[in-house]
C-alpha cells in the first residue's frame, strides 16, 4: 500500500494524517511500502501516484479534496481511474454528515480503480482520514483486492 499526502505545509513531522493512515492500516495488517509528502500541485500528485502504482495495491492519498483554490487531486485522480467506485464518496459525505453537518458536501473524497489498484483521494483532516480508513476502507480492501485479482 502507498500513502501520498498532498499538502504544502505538512512535513514527516507534522504530518497527522498521514501518520493516522499508516497506523491504522499496518494495525490491520497491510503493509504500508511507500509514504510520500508533495506538494499540492497537479503534476506533483500526478507524479507520485505513477512513481507508487506499480510498487503496490491500493494508494490512498489525503488532502486536495475540498473546494479550495488549491484543491486538486480529485482533478488529477478521476481522469487517471478505469472505474469509479461512487459510492465510496457517496457514504463517506453520508457518514461525514451525521459527524460534521453540512460542511460534509464540500467534501470531494473519491475512489477507484486505475490500472487494476485501488486509488483513493481522502480529506487531509485527521478526522476525515479515520472516518474513512475504519468505516470504508478497512472493512472492504482485503474483498476489492479479491475482487480485482479475479
Amino acid at each position: 500500500m502507498g500513502v501520498i499526502i498532498a499538502s504544502d505545509t505538512r512535513t514527516p513531522e507534522t504530518d497527522e494524517s498521514g501518520r493516522l493512515i499508516r497506523q491504522l492500516f499496518d494495525a490491520a495488517g497491510h503493509s504500508v511500502v511507500s509514504y510520500e509528502i508533495v506538494p499540492d500541485s497537479p503534476e506533483r500528485i500526478k507524479q507520485a501516484i505513477h512513481r507508487c502504482l506499480p510498487a503496490v495495491d491500493a494508494i490512498v492519498i489525503s488532502g486536495g479534496t475540498g473546494i479550495a483554490r488549491r484543491d486538486s487531486t480529485v482533478e488529477v485522480v478521476r481522469p487517471m481511474l478505469d472505474k469509479e467506485i461512487e459510492g465510496f464518496g457517496e457514504l463517506f459525505r453520508m457518514l461525514s454528515f451525521q459527524e460534521i453537518g453540512a460542511a460534509a458536501m464540500m467534501s470531494r473524497a473519491v475512489a477507484g480503480i486505475s490500472r487494476g489498484k485501488i486509488v483513493v483521494a481522502l480529506p487531509g483532516s485527521t478526522a476525515g482520514c479515520r472516518l474513512a480508513v475504519e468505516k470504508l476502507l478497512l472493512p472492504e480492501i482485503g474483498h476489492i483486492a479479491y475482487l480485482l485479482s479475479q
